[in-house]
């Protein structure tokens, strides 16, 4: 609730003319009807302790400056997030693509890529969610659903006997993704995969998707059979790119991605909008122009 935000920024602009004047008003001093500017100093003070110019009053054009300045700052519209704010799904389908090839099958980089992918479902906040796995090809195993128990129980009984084949065809993968996803409006592919089969027919299917609107995000997973993996082939591919055992980045990117477009008319249930009650502080310097003067 600390964080302080503006909902309306550019009202901001109107504080530096407002500025200026002010303190263009403090350096010419308080007025004297004139006789500031024929009278020496010291005889203007003397005249004011003796109550002739006013009784030694300020500087009254000062408090319509500080009212304006209220006013701007509140239509500028300071605000403080709701900590009662509904979550918003986004609409556009996620689909995760498992790297089911021996090198990840047999070693404890399955782990990784299950831990991944259950991730990715809590991260999903309502978003229809699928799952693709591959090896030598590729196979929809789950269409793009909202119910995340289906898939997490279908991720949690992958093996090293799950796929029928050997081999490691990253292509055919994306190929596959790209026709579940193609009638998908704002959807994210995830590859998880230890690098393993990236080549030119890859990327020229990463580049279709991007072609379809389909933004692509890479995990790359580590203690894979056979060697190291081919970072630099892996985050070419992809928007976005971290490893499966940190995958924040990705997932963040998920979450602004999948996000409902800025819609004036949701603002208010995100912030809580102190933009009014700024504004009505703004009475209170105009009140003291109105306190009676002997």
């Amino acid at each position: 609730m600390s964080e302080l935000v503006m909902l309306r920024p550019w009202w901001l602009a109107a504080l530096a003319p407002l500025i200026a004047l002010a303190l263009w008003q403090w350096w010419r001093g308080p007025a004297a009807g004139g006789w500031e500017r024929v009278m020496p100093p010291t005889m203007l003070a003397a005249m004011r302790a003796l109550g002739h110019l006013g009784g030694g009053a300020s500087h009254p054009g000062l408090a319509p400056l500080a009212a304006a300045g209220l006013i701007s700052f509140g239509l500028g519209g300071p605000a403080v997030p709701r900590i009662d704010a509904p979550l918003l799904a986004g609409s556009g389908a996620i689909l995760i693509a498992i790297d089911m090839s021996p090198s990840v099958a047999e070693s404890p980089a399955l782990a990784d890529a299950q831990a991944a992918a259950a991730d990715i479902l809590a991260a999903a906040n309502g978003r229809p969610v699928g799952l693709v796995l591959y090896s030598g090809e590729a196979y929809d195993i789950a269409a793009p659903t909202t119910d995340p128990a289906t898939l997490e129980s279908q991720i949690a009984v992958l093996g090293r006997d799950t796929m029928p084949e050997a081999g490691s065809r990253p292509a055919a993968a994306l190929a596959l993704a790209r026709q579940m996803l193609r009638a998908s409006r704002n959807a994210d592919l995830v590859l998880i995969s230890d690098g393993g089969g990236v080549d030119d027919a890859t990327r020229a299917e990463a580049e279709r998707l991007a072609g379809d609107g389909i933004r692509l995000s890479v995990l790359s997973l580590t203690g894979a059979v056979g060697g190291g993996i081919d970072t630099a082939a892996l985050e070419g591919l992809g928007s976005a790119a971290a490893p499966a055992r940190a995958p924040d980045p990705v997932l963040r990117y998920l979450s602004r991605a999948g996000a409902l477009e800025r819609d004036p008319a949701l603002t208010a249930l995100e912030f809580r909008d102190l933009g009014p009650f700024v504004a009505a502080l703004s009475a209170l310097p105009l009140i003291s122009l109105f306190r009676r003067r002997a």
